[in-house]
């Protein structure tokens, strides 16, 4: 044992001599794939009045995101295992290729219905780019070094969401919404190109056969949740009977998907990885973290726009207390990581931060400052900052290398529907709200205003008379400070579920596994691969 841990460490030794220019180009092509993932709703979203003014199809509109998510969030497991059977790089690359077909396809769309159908096709893409960037960190840096590299991953995810909204209305007004989606084809030729020069890991060939089942279940399952909180309340109420067919079709789809991985020679997703105490609590973490992020980046720009005054244009820029704190505690926290080997701390104080933040922001009102709500962001961001890639890190440090994959695409799909939840249950209180106290402040005109939606866009509040408009004001405090409120009742889960954290040494350390139980297990030391 000694002598095979002393071979491990040489090798280890010897490689991280020859990698570190090769992994940084290799880490290069996959933020810039991160970035197309990200970035992608965020310009589009931008685009959306003008594409519908040319093409038509308003009533359709919704399904233009709609289509993407569900591709996305269906096909992030699936490309996690076909990762871990046939290889990382050679599904990866396949994951950019259909993005950017779908991309060009989209941008040559000739009417609402074709539009919709490419963006599926793009999203069926991104679910493997998310999921491929993460997997092909974990195969290349140990998870004692990969806190180094948390900053640029948060880095990214702010960079799109601030400069997404901003790059979208450039592009739209200068070359045209096409562009919105031709952008992405120069961006992935080059991530193409650097990641098959410079990637080299080891090939697989797996003669086990695909779980087609278990990937229609799961498919099913999960399109039925994400149409659930998509339409539940906005185009069906919440008892109608389509969504109460979609949650029992939701509901038997992932019994039987469950049922039958426990049976399933090569399962999508191998339920073994959840008797890892670690992995099930960093699944309930993303989950909520999830779920109070993609909350808190609707409703945040939506209050500083109705109710401080705030230009719609530059709305990204609104969440820049939030996306810098969480930035900059990202790298901190992957930096202490890294040097100490440790990471239990974080979870628990992005618990405590991620309550308090929220709590703060729910007593936002028609009174309150932009620098006040600029603090709140900023401790809401602190508190995400040492959520977000702490969750992924330790996912992957306790699961085997062979599953790396479906833990990275695990944690990713947890992420995603915490967000689908976190959009619909907080917006469907926040119209509920809004609605309520219109009719309270403006009787019968307030109710009208707002039969259709709770959210007016700027050009119906500035045609408001003064005192309907001061009652808009004060229905959206209102239910900002409803939606924020329930987030910090959610958020107390993922409090408590830190404290059961079990800090397992991190993969690449110098501490020894202690032997014996599941988690103990994750601490193997992880082969190092070289990049190039």
């Amino acid at each position: 044992m000694a002598d095979t841990e002393g071979a491990q460490s040489v090798e280890s030794s010897e490689i991280e001599g020859k990698k570190p220019r090769s992994v940084r180009v290799v880490l290069l092509a996959l933020m810039i794939a991160m970035m197309l993932a990200m970035l992608d709703n965020m310009i589009v979203g931008t685009a959306m009045p003008t594409i519908v003014g040319e093409l038509g199809g308003l009533e359709h509109l919704s399904w233009v995101v709609t289509g993407y998510t569900l591709a996305t969030a269906a096909a992030t497991p699936i490309w996690g295992k076909l990762g871990d059977m046939f290889g990382r790089k050679a599904t990866f690359l396949t994951s950019i290729v259909i993005f950017l077909i779908g991309s060009a396809l989209s941008g040559m769309a000739q009417n609402m219905g074709e539009l919709i159908g490419f963006r599926a096709v793009q999203g069926l893409g991104a679910g493997g780019l998310m999921v491929g960037v993460m997997a092909i960190i974990g195969d290349l840096i140990p998870p004692r070094e990969r806190g180094k590299y948390q900053g640029m991953m948060a880095g990214v995810m702010a960079l799109a969401m601030i400069g997404g909204p901003l790059v979208g209305g450039t592009i739209t007004d200068n070359w045209g919404w096409r562009w919105s989606f031709y952008i992405n084809l120069p961006l992935g030729a080059v991530a193409l190109a650097l990641v098959s020069a410079v990637l080299h890991l080891p090939k697989k060939r797996s003669k086990a056969r695909i779980d087609y089942l278990g990937a229609a279940l799961l498919t099913i399952g999960i399109t039925s949740i994400v149409l659930v909180t998509t339409w539940g309340g906005s185009e069906y109420a919440w008892t109608s009977a389509r969504i109460m067919e979609l949650i029992g079709i939701g509901v038997a789809a992932l019994v039987g998907f469950v049922f039958w991985q426990t049976r399933a020679a090569e399962p999508v997703v191998p339920l073994h990885i959840f008797r890892s105490r670690n992995f099930t609590l960093m699944s309930v973490i993303g989950f909520i973290t999830g779920f109070v992020m993609f909350g808190a980046t609707l409703f945040l720009p939506l209050y500083q726009q109705s109710v401080q005054g705030a230009s719609a244009t530059n709305s990204g820029l609104l969440l820049l207390p939030m996306l810098g704190a969480m930035l900059v505690t990202s790298m901190v926290a992957g930096r202490i990581t890294t040097n100490s080997g440790r990471y239990k701390v974080f979870p628990i104080v992005g618990g405590v931060l991620m309550i308090t933040g929220l709590y703060l922001l729910s007593t936002m009102d028609t009174g309150t400052s932009r620098l006040t709500s600029g603090v709140f962001m900023a401790v809401l961001g602190l508190g995400m900052g040492c959520l977000m890639q702490i969750t992924m890190l330790v996912a992957q440090n306790s699961v085997e290398m062979k599953d790396m994959g479906v833990a990275s695409s695990s944690t990713t799909l947890f992420r995603t529907l915490g967000s689908s939840f976190g959009v619909a249950i907080m917006g469907a209180l926040f119209n509920n709200r809004v609605k309520d106290v219109m009719a309270e402040r403006a009787g019968s005109q307030g109710s009208k205003l707002t039969e259709q939606s709770a959210q007016l866009d700027a050009a119906s509040l500035a045609k408001l008379p003064a005192a309907a408009r001061e009652a808009y004001q004060h229905a959206v405090s209102a239910g900002t400070h409803s939606a924020f409120l329930l987030g910090a009742v959610v958020a107390v889960v993922v409090l408590a579920a830190a404290f059961f954290v079990k800090e397992v040494p991190l993969k690449g350390g110098p501490q020894k596994p202690e032997g014996g139980a599941a988690d103990n297990a994750d601490a193997v030391p992880a082969p190092v691969i070289e990049a190039v």
